[in-house]
């Protein structure tokens, strides 16, 4: 039996994180963990492994943020058969030095949800391809490409980012000490 106290010590942070950056509100990410936490306290014995108890949870919050956004966007048209293809750019050892871990964040936060999710789950909480499949229910192939696409919208968001603040930067002429 998986101890529910031990539980949301082990597991509260981590699935805080992946909520908001689904949600990108800290209210919404707060509620999406406890939504989580009690479809855990209803439905967690039926579990039959406890290794997948991570998996499991990741799963439920992320199928409880669809159900959400599905919710939301009743009443908008969505365009989700936007499938195109970016060409990734080349970010010089200068340019990704400029970057801070806020801009990356920032460019994460815009990606679309079906690249975000995926690449959260790898880079930051550190998930297989296979968990990330489970986890999302779309198959492995599904996975590679959303992360592959993925990298690449936050490569050309991070390069355009980089051109912009680029263009903000007034040059200052050097003048010489005379000493």
């Amino acid at each position: 039996m998986i101890d529910s106290d031990g539980l949301v010590d082990s597991f509260y942070t981590a699935l805080y994180r992946f909520a908001l950056s689904l949600s990108r509100k800290e209210s919404d990410a707060a509620d999406l963990v406890q939504q989580t936490f009690y479809i855990w306290a209803l439905r967690g014995h039926q579990l039959r492994e406890e290794s997948k108890v991570k998996t499991w949870l990741f799963m439920t919050l992320y199928r409880e943020f669809l159900a959400r956004r599905r919710h939301d966007d009743r009443f908008t048209d969505i365009l989700d058969g936007d499938t195109r293809l970016v060409d990734p750019s080349n970010l010089s050892p200068v340019a990704i030095d400029a970057v801070d871990a806020a801009t990356v964040q920032d460019a994460l936060h815009e990606l679309d949800a079906r690249y975000r999710a995926p690449l959260t789950l790898f880079y930051m909480k550190q998930h297989s391809y296979r968990e990330i499949a489970d986890i999302l229910s779309v198959p492995l192939g599904t996975v590679m490409s959303r992360i592959s696409r993925g990298k690449a919208e936050l490569r050309k968001a991070l390069s355009d980012s980089i051109e912009d603040d680029a263009g903000k930067v007034v040059q200052m002429e050097r003048r010489h000490a005379h000493g």
